[in-house]
């Protein structure tokens, strides 16, 4: 039988004593550092006013956890001895900031020290048990007694050296480990204190002779107030005064390295208002004065009877955005750096050599006599940017297109830069890997092809944009078996636009992924309208290499078809061939999350790149379309019926279907016919035309002559024929829209 009462904690009341606790350990981590960097007066008054908050700070947890503990009839409080249990805590609060604020303490101070303060917490912890004035008096468990007086000295040597080990924790860092070293210190107060109390039993029928004294919820409640209030008025103290002193040790060492630092940030600012921070050339700010000051030199040179010039060289790098996407910035980064530096080594001395844009250089040659000069650099920056670049174990290559603006010459004086870069321009519409000298026709061109650039951003808003649609012929039965969609543009003031240069406009100033994706959304939305006539085909669209880089062209796609309840299998996507080779991994990427969709895939312009074999095995696509440059001369070159004709057997042999796309007489067509191409498509059957001229044309007169036969828009051919059987044999049936 159980001679002892049971006893219970009031939970609420244990948290609390635990919040105490850690507050008071992270003040008393504070207030060891105040001590310890004060001047020795302030520090004196910093140790006393610390050991009274840290001393009742660690009793107030003593107190609430006492006055957590419950038993079958009412607690209370000897005045007296509740006293002197403070004083204990105060005490061993003062030896250990004592210890704190010595510059250096050993083992033999920390264990001395840990001793007394340990001696100090037990002491309190009992001194209050005995405030309780049990009768009959307290049953002690010795070994928990021990244990716990054990935990109070290893508690006492954990609070010594984090005292120490703070010292060493940088300032940013300090909050952390504080709060770390806060939570270990009040576990081990808590640890004591519950585990003296767990050593105390109290016999059934003892009574509390101190009972009307101190205790009961109010004085709970009135002691975790008094205390938070203190530790945290404290606290808030302390942090004010350590931040005045910063600010004034901070005010202090500004003010003696005041004038290093306006020279230094002095410096800094001349350097980044000047240079590009990628490089470190010369930017277009500085480039601009160095070209106005050499104009003013070359005016006074010329004016003393000399004959001198100079010339702007625009230099714009071919072939760097298709790396910058695939590699990612930071490998377009090392080639614009590694540019820079072979253009460098290029220039004269004397030269100046700046980055004015993404991946556009300007150099300022001084000096030079005549257009030979001026040649002579410009083509030795070709030579050098053609040179391969290493990249992560890689080598990749690019080239660069140079615009040259001399002066005196063609052009006003004021203009060298925009002449230098209609020139550029003028390098790239001739292919690109060359040089230009600027002529002033070209000037009227850069006008125009920015006036024009402008109108092209709002021609999508305006409704200027349009698609085409030539037909595909079925080379078994002339039926119409698909159409391919072409993007047109009616311009307000200059008609019908050219592809070839609004195409060229759109991927220059990043307007192609838009324009793109009208092309896939209108598509939809036509295939959906026939359908509704109840014509079902498939239709066509070419995908540009920018958004073959697209990581959300398969979901845009594939949103469209859901959102106009289009079947993927009506869709058929044309990359051409220079663009599926120029970056495997991501046309593989997005082939691969096509054909996943069911969308039908083809190679255009086959035969005008560079395939590997290899890889044309492992895309997953369905056709492929010659280019019109082998079917033009068809009629006239046995090569390029020997090279259509490998095409058409290698494509067979692969399953795949072939389009001849071009076709503008009976003579190529007759020979495509006889080679059995799959899929004919040119103007000898029909130009390009909008949806509404499709649908008249084929159900009219125009279309009787088409291998003799009257075309007819008509899902079924798809079917019928051998070579569609091929390029479709592995899709699901279900994809295929019924006749």
């Amino acid at each position: 039988m159980n001679t002892f009462m049971p006893s219970d904690h009031n939970l609420l009341v244990v948290a609390a004593s635990f919040a105490i606790a850690m507050l008071a350990s992270y003040v008393t981590l504070d207030l060891a550092r105040r001590v310890r960097s004060a001047q020795r007066r302030m520090g004196l008054a910093w140790w006393g006013a610390g050991s009274l908050v840290m001393g009742t700070g660690i009793w107030s947890m003593h107190f609430l956890g006492m006055q957590a503990f419950e038993l079958p009839i009412v607690i209370g409080f000897a005045s007296g001895l509740t006293l002197l249990s403070w004083l204990a805590a105060v005490g061993a609060a003062g030896v250990a900031l004592g210890i704190a604020s010595r510059k250096h303490f050993g083992p033999l101070q920390l264990a001395l020290g840990a001793l007394v303060m340990g001696a100090g917490i037990a002491g309190m912890h009992y001194i209050g048990m005995a405030a309780m004035n049990m009768a009959p008096g307290i049953f002690w468990d010795w070994r928990l007694v021990a244990l716990s007086v054990l935990i109070a000295v290893l508690a006492s040597a954990a609070a010594l050296m984090l005292f120490k080990l703070l010292r060493q924790v940088k300032p940013g860092q300090r909050l952390g480990y504080q709060l770390a070293a806060s939570f270990v210190m009040a576990v081990a107060i808590c640890g004591m204190h519950y585990t003296g109390m767990g050593a105390a039993h109290f016999a059934m029928g003892s009574v509390c002779l101190s009972a009307g004294e101190l205790g009961g919820p109010g004085l709970t409640v009135l002691v975790l107030m008094a205390t938070g209030m203190l530790l945290i008025s404290t606290l808030f103290t302390s942090m004010l005064d350590a931040r005045l002193q910063s600010t004034a040790e901070r005010l202090t060492e500004s003010l003696k390295e005041s004038n290093n630092r306006l020279k230094a940030a002095n410096d800094e600012l001349q350097h980044r208002a000047f240079s590009d921070p990628l490089t470190g050339l010369p930017n277009r700010l500085l480039f601009e004065d160095r070209l106005r000051q050499a104009l003013l030199r070359l005016d006074r040179a010329n004016h003393d009877g000399v004959v001198d010039r100079l010339a702007v060289l625009f230099v714009d790098l071919d072939g760097f955005k298709p790396i910058n996407d695939s590699f990612g910035h930071a490998a377009g980064d090392v080639i614009l750096r590694c540019a820079a530096d072979r253009l460098r080594l290029e220039a004269r001395e004397g030269d100046t050599v700046a980055r004015v844009g993404g991946d556009e250089f300007l150099l300022l040659l001084e000096n030079v006599t005549d257009e030979a000069a001026c040649i002579g650099v410009a083509k030795r920056a070709l030579t050098a940017l053609s040179k391969p670049f290493e990249l992560a174990g890689r080598q990749v290559q690019i080239a660069c297109s140079i615009g040259i603006a001399i002066h005196p010459g063609p052009g006003e004086r004021s203009k060298l830069v925009a002449n230098a870069d209609a020139a550029m321009y003028a390098a790239k519409r001739a292919g690109g890997s060359c040089h230009v000298l600027f002529e002033p026709h070209m000037g009227s061109d850069a006008s125009a092809q920015l006036e024009l650039q402008n109108d092209l951003r709002h021609a999508l808003e305006r409704g200027e944009m349009s698609l085409h649609y030539q037909p595909k012929i079925d080379g078994q039965d002339g039926q119409v078996c698909g159409v391919e969609a072409l993007l047109r543009w009616s311009h307000p003031q200059h008609g019908m636009v050219s592809p070839a240069v609004f195409i060229a406009l759109a991927e220059r100033f990043g307007l192609i992924v838009q324009l793109g994706n009208w092309v896939i959304e209108e598509a939809c939305r036509q295939m959906a309208e026939w359908k509704h006539s109840g014509i079902v085909i498939r239709v066509a669209i070419n995908i540009s290499a920018h958004q073959l880089r697209d990581n959300s062209l398969v979901t845009r796609i594939e949103q469209a078809l859901a959102r106009h309840g289009v079947p993927a299998s009506q869709l058929l996507c044309e990359i051409t061939e220079t663009v599926a080779m120029e970056d495997m991994q991501a046309t593989q990427r997005t082939f691969d999350g096509l054909a996943r969709i069911g969308v039908f895939l083809s190679i255009d312009d086959f035969g005008s790149g560079y395939s590997s074999l290899n890889y044309l095995r492992q895309l997953p696509a369905r056709q492929l379309k010659i280019d019109r440059s082998f079917v033009h001369d068809l009629e006239f070159s046995e090569d390029a019926r020997s090279v259509v004709n490998a095409v058409v057997k290698l494509a067979h042999a692969l399953n795949l279907g072939v389009v001849a796309e071009g076709v503008e007489t009976a003579g190529q067509r007759d020979i495509l016919l006889e080679m059995q191409c799959d899929e004919l498509q040119g103007y000898f059957f029909a130009r390009p035309m909008p949806a509404d001229a499709l649908l008249a044309w084929s159900l009219g007169e125009q279309g009787k002559s088409l291998l003799d036969n009257v075309p007819r828009l008509d899902c079924c051919a798809e079917f019928r024929r051998p070579g569609a059987a091929r390029a479709c044999r592995d899709s699901p049936a279900a994809a295929w829209p019924p006749c």
